[in-house]
């Protein structure tokens, strides 16, 4: 990262400093594994925190940056700049090789979510031999609601963000066992904050069986972990038995340091 004073180029008039700072903001929010903060942002660059609150603020009008209770954080918009920042994030990075390692020992396809817009967005993916109809990528983005790591992360919603969701949300059956009933979604979600994992069952596809657990960022679900299995080839026990203990190991090698 440039420092400020290069950045600024006051010697130069057809460099427009607004532009540079701005950039310079929206790569430091891609390269944090957490959400960032105006102070954190205006202490690293050297900005003041208007002028880092102006960026995000702007950043944020035009879909490149969210914004919630933790701070802002890059959308898939950016994408868009050339850059798949889904690959190319910190967190993403550190996380491919143990995805590789938990689908080699599983024998499963694993996957690491956020969520984003009331959506399931993948961000990391280690795909098995085997593979299912769903065609899955990073980026790739799935409703929250018949996912196991959708209902992980709402999960990790207050009850008043779980009932804001399903008010603005068209919620269909995909498969015959997708479970429409929204009270019954919200027992079900709420029951995966209780237990600490979400297992689902040829909701979002037939023959495809998923579980999924939190990765936690200082108390909160920051993303969620899963693995895809064929639901002929795997038993529930199984699941729940060999799975699911893999699953929690590798979720907290995840945890931010």
């Amino acid at each position: 990262m440039e420092a400020p004073r290069d950045i600024e180029r006051p010697g130069d008039p057809e460099y427009m400093a607004s532009l540079a700072r701005g950039l310079a903001v929206l790569q430091y929010v891609a390269q944090r594994e957490r959400p960032v903060s105006i102070a954190e942002a205006s202490r690293a660059l050297g900005f003041s925190r208007a002028a880092v609150r102006r960026c995000l603020y702007t950043l944020h009008q035009l879909g490149y940056v969210g914004h919630d209770l933790r701070g802002y954080s890059v959308r898939r918009k950016t994408t868009a700049l050339g850059h798949p920042y889904l690959s190319l994030t910190a967190f993403a990075v550190r996380a491919q090789p143990l995805l590789d390692s938990l689908r080699d020992e599983l024998g499963e396809s694993c996957s690491l979510g956020v969520m984003e817009d009331d959506a399931l967005c993948y961000v990391a993916r280690s795909e098995a031999s085997r593979i299912m109809a769903v065609g899955l990528k990073v980026g790739s983005t799935l409703p929250l609601y018949p996912t196991s790591m959708g209902r992980v992360l709402l999960a990790g919603r207050s009850h008043e963000e779980q009932d804001a969701y399903f008010a603005r949300t068209q919620v269909r059956a995909l498969t015959p066992h997708t479970i429409v009933d929204i009270p019954r979604l919200l027992v079900t979600i709420r029951r995966a904050a209780a237990d600490g994992y979400a297992l689902v069952d040829q909701e979002l596809e037939l023959g495809l069986r998923s579980i999924a657990v939190p990765v936690i960022d200082r108390g909160r679900v920051m993303a969620a972990l899963n693995v895809g299995m064929s639901a002929a080839r795997v038993s529930m026990d199984d699941v729940q038995a060999r799975l699911l203990p893999a699953l929690r190991r590798t979720a907290g090698l995840l945890r931010p340091a």
